[in-house]
């Protein structure tokens, strides 16, 4: 890991708590035809990473960080055209993996289903619903992994699977 990424993880809390209240304050901008304006902080991660704050790539975060239930790339679009109809599929796609690839959004992986995104940059694991197909975040409140020496970890992912509570409640 180089400076700059040490640098981006540990200001990831600061930036996770700018996106947080950027989020709950732009909710109702959000609704308009509109693309509301990032911070300048986050203009600066895309730089770092040599990528330019798009108005394309300003809409897709603000809609990863609207509703934080982990959407596919085709649901990113399907909101994203509300607020710019012009906006492609492919597109959405660029922008995520733009988004990705400088640290503003994450990538979920489950088996055998289409790649999900998350806004939540702080450490953190997934829980998947095998009922109603819903994905949380789960707080990673210590590291339990105990590997041997000479191992170098850059990257784990680790999800849960299993009922989430409201399909509990259903069963009952």
């Amino acid at each position: 890991m180089n400076r700059e990424q040490r640098t981006v993880n540990r200001n990831a809390p600061d930036l996770e708590l700018f996106l947080i209240s950027f989020s709950l304050a732009s909710r109702s901008q959000l609704r308009e035809p509109k693309t509301v304006k990032l911070s300048s902080e986050v203009t600066e991660r895309l730089a770092a990473s040599g990528i330019r704050l798009t108005r394309q790539r300003e809409e897709v975060l603000a809609v990863l960080l609207q509703k934080r239930d982990h959407p596919t790339a085709v649901e990113v679009f399907m909101r994203s055209k509300k607020h710019m109809p012009t906006i492609s599929l492919a597109t959405v796609y660029n922008c995520l993996e733009a988004l990705v690839e400088s640290g503003l959004a994450k990538q979920v992986n489950l088996d055998r289903a289409p790649t999900r995104y998350c806004a939540n940059l702080l450490d953190h694991s997934h829980f998947f619903c095998e009922e109603c197909g819903a994905v949380h975040d789960i707080e990673i409140l210590q590291q339990p992994w105990n590997l041997p020496g000479g191992y170098l970890v850059k990257q784990a992912e680790v999800t849960f699977r299993g009922k989430c509570p409201a399909c509990i409640s259903k069963n009952l």
